[in-house]
């Protein structure tokens, strides 16, 4: 048995640390002794300590560290490679948010969306599996990285194949300041039960309106002016709103070039007038 001294000497933990994560129940002592409340820790526990303080030194939050470690090594590696992934992914997207801003500094006057067509489609009913978590715009990219290779990883194990392209449904504001909800939806072929947080359900036939945009147009707060065209359009052509925005990804965006159209900025719509524009008949 090790004191705490000791124990966080050769863990690489301090004890401010080591409290921490006996109070969050990540770490918790082997033994305290009732009358001077002295920590004791198993030499076995070391090896815990030291993933522990590695995972720290990446700043993944305690949460998460407490699922990575919840498993098996196999199951911790994958849960691990996902959230590197989603954080690989905020760090793009923040470094292209940093990047528009200063071609905006430096071209001050110019616009911030090359101007686009609006177009309408109907999209069949289309059975989905999704997930529905709660999200600021930080935080926003690696939410959606985690949560679509969460239900992809589910489906390929369920037997099930994921169809064509993936979207996002705001069914709030996500802003930097405030938090809202997003569902991550990939459609699939197959029978597949509800799992854990994956939901399973049929989204409805709808039409929607639709601009396209390439990933470097992706960018916050770039994207909102494509969803300012959107709005702009079914206002001007007296569309009412029939569900909450979304933005429908191509298959693989992220492998296409930064100027390739790559998501869709969508809104469903109740069904044109006939004196409307013609419609774009697609779907995803």
């Amino acid at each position: 048995m090790l004191t705490i001294s000791e124990f966080g000497r050769r863990a690489g933990l301090s004890l401010k640390a080591l409290r921490l994560y006996d109070v969050s129940g990540l770490l918790a002592p082997a033994e305290v002794d009732p009358a001077n409340g002295y920590r004791r820790y198993d030499e076995e526990q070391l090896e815990r300590a030291r993933r522990i303080s590695v995972l720290r030194q990446l700043d993944m939050p305690l949460a998460t560290i407490t699922e990575v470690l919840a498993g098996s090594d196999e199951a911790a590696m994958i849960r691990l490679d996902r959230w590197w992934a989603a954080e690989e992914a905020t760090t793009a997207a923040r470094r292209a948010t940093f990047q528009y801003l200063r071609d905006r500094l430096a071209r001050s006057g110019t616009p911030g969306l090359t101007p686009r067509p609006v177009h309408t489609r109907d999209v069949p009913a289309t059975k989905i599996a999704s997930i529905r978590a709660d999200t600021d715009q930080q935080q926003l990219i690696g939410v959606i990285v985690t949560c679509t290779d969460e239900i992809l990883t589910y489906l390929r194990a369920a037997g099930a194949s994921a169809t064509v392209g993936s979207w996002v449904i705001y069914h709030g504001a996500v802003t930097p300041e405030a938090e809202a909800t997003v569902e991550v939806c990939v459609p699939f072929d197959g029978l597949v039960d509800p799992s854990g947080r994956i939901g399973i359900r049929v989204e409805p036939a709808h039409r929607e309106a639709y601009c396209t945009i390439t990933m470097d147009e992706c960018v916050y707060p770039r994207i909102m002016l494509a969803y300012d065209l959107v709005y702009d359009h079914t206002r001007a052509h007296g569309l009412p709103e029939a569900g909450p925005p979304r933005e429908v990804y191509l298959p693989d965006c992220h492998l296409l070039p930064r100027d390739q159209p790559a998501v869709d900025i969508a809104l469903p719509v109740l069904a044109l007038p006939v004196h409307a524009l013609p419609v774009h008949e697609g779907t995803f």
